[in-house]
């Protein structure tokens, strides 16, 4: 028994220790652990985004003016074309029969018009030879020799192909007005039967095309879209849409670097030629058109192509820069101690400095209040960094920050110098790192 009692006694001696240790390890708070990044030298661009499409400078649509069916089709895709060049033909058949309905009609209408003029000139002799009877009749009803009666006859007669006469003129110009219009008839039918002979309207290449043989056209409401030829595909554009809030700082002139899917090693390169007015807006988001000119001598980008495009608007070179994540840090501190450090190092509290937040998580990384953004050099703003000092502490550092390309952010002013390690992040000791590429440092 007295052996029992012994071990069970040396069982709670071990378990009270345990305890006390357990108890004084989990009390122990743990120390925070910091990621930094350097201050470094360098350059610093700031580059305008966008998305865009690759179009030809000039681009024309064929289509047909008259309806009927394809019968022969001369290019294909891809085709070189010159202007004037037959690319299509519609079935003539029908239109063929009309112009020579309309040749007939106007051969009548001549045939009538020639009617008309011979009757004239007949009853214009006869009018002639009725006024000297009636000059007779005058005469000879002077002398007595005819009576009252027969000189009137004389006067009806003549008063009446005179009538005819004036008549038969009118009948030449009906004649005449449907020559006119059986002519216009024939114009507009041959005319629709040149139309049956679709002609290439520009120089260049064939890069969509719409029809086959044998397919019929209507064009009674809208003249269809049978080819799309682009004039010269040596000589391209892409179509960028860029943001409302970049269009300010886009300037024709500006080069644009741009790459494509089917490229995605090669770096294109062009000129900004306009930033259109026509504005577009898809879900509250607008946007406008910024045209990038650029040369395509070896016909390797086609039209449709997606293109990624950047327009350097701003750069400096050897600056002092900053890492973005340092901008945004915020220490785990209440605002006593943040304001308290602050007044130490002689940070005015303004509304361009960052603001620590009143609490925050144990162990959160860090992410206030983005720096501000300038576009140019000249328009700095201010900010404050968490400089990490030889012992471990934290010292605030108000600076003066320029340009940026959302990475880095180019000093203008303050107490910082290449190689000064600055937090971006912090966690606690039980914590793993906050991400790739950072330098823990543990106090």
């Amino acid at each position: 028994m007295g052996l029992i009692k012994r071990v069970w006694i040396w069982v709670l001696a071990i378990v009270v220790v345990v305890g006390v240790f357990a108890a004084f390890r989990l009390g122990k708070k743990t120390d925070p652990e910091y990621f930094t990044a350097k201050v470094e030298k360098g350059d610093i661009r700031q580059v305008i985004e966008a998305t865009g499409t690759i179009n030809p400078v000039t681009s024309v649509q064929v289509g047909s003016q008259v309806s009927g069916m394809i019968s022969k089709l001369y290019v294909d895709f891809n085709s070189k074309v010159t202007k004037g060049q037959v690319i299509a033909e519609i079935d003539p058949k029908l239109f063929e029969g009309a112009v020579l309905q309309a040749q007939a009609d106007l051969q009548n209408s001549q045939a009538l018009l020639a009617a008309a003029k011979a009757n004239v000139a007949k009853d214009q002799a006869t009018q002639q030879q009725n006024k000297l009877d009636y000059d007779r009749a005058v005469g000879l009803q002077r002398q007595g020799v005819n009576s009252q009666q027969q000189l009137d006859q004389a006067k009806a007669t003549y008063d009446a192909i005179t009538a005819q006469v004036g008549s038969d003129r009118a009948a030449i110009q009906q004649a005449e007005a449907q020559v006119a219009q059986k002519t216009a008839t024939l114009k507009v039918a041959q005319t629709n039967l040149d139309y049956t002979i679709i002609r290439a309207p520009i120089n260049g290449t064939v890069v969509a095309r719409n029809i086959d043989i044998g397919q019929t056209v209507a064009a009674s409401l809208q003249a269809p879209t049978l080819f799309m030829i682009a004039l010269d595909l040596t000589k391209m554009q892409v179509y960028a849409k860029t943001d409302e809030g970049d269009v300010g700082q886009i300037r024709p002139g500006q080069k644009a670097d741009f790459q494509v899917d089917a490229f995605p090693k090669e770096m294109f390169h062009g000129v900004v030629f306009q930033v259109r007015m026509n504005a577009t807006s898809i879900q509250n988001v607008v946007t406008y058109d910024t045209i990038v000119n650029f040369d395509n001598p070896d016909l390797k980008l086609f039209p449709g192509m997606t293109a990624y495009v950047s327009i350097p608007v701003a750069s400096v070179t050897e600056t002092v820069k900053i890492p973005n994540a340092a901008l945004r840090y915020k220490p785990d501190l209440s605002a006593e101690k943040v304001q308290e450090l602050y007044s130490k190092y002689g940070i005015a509290v303004t509304s361009a400095i960052q603001t620590p937040p009143a609490a925050s998580q144990p162990g959160a990384t860090g992410g206030g209040r983005a720096a501000p953004k300038p576009s140019t050099v000249g328009n700095s703003g201010l900010a404050v960094v968490w400089k990490l000092e030889p012992d471990k502490s934290l010292r605030p550092l108000q600076i003066h920050i320029g340009l940026t390309d959302h990475t880095y952010t180019a000093l203008t002013g303050g107490d910082l110098q290449p190689g000064d390690e600055l937090v971006t992040g912090a966690t606690t000791a039980k914590q793993e790192s906050a991400g790739p590429g950072l330098t823990p440092q543990r106090r």
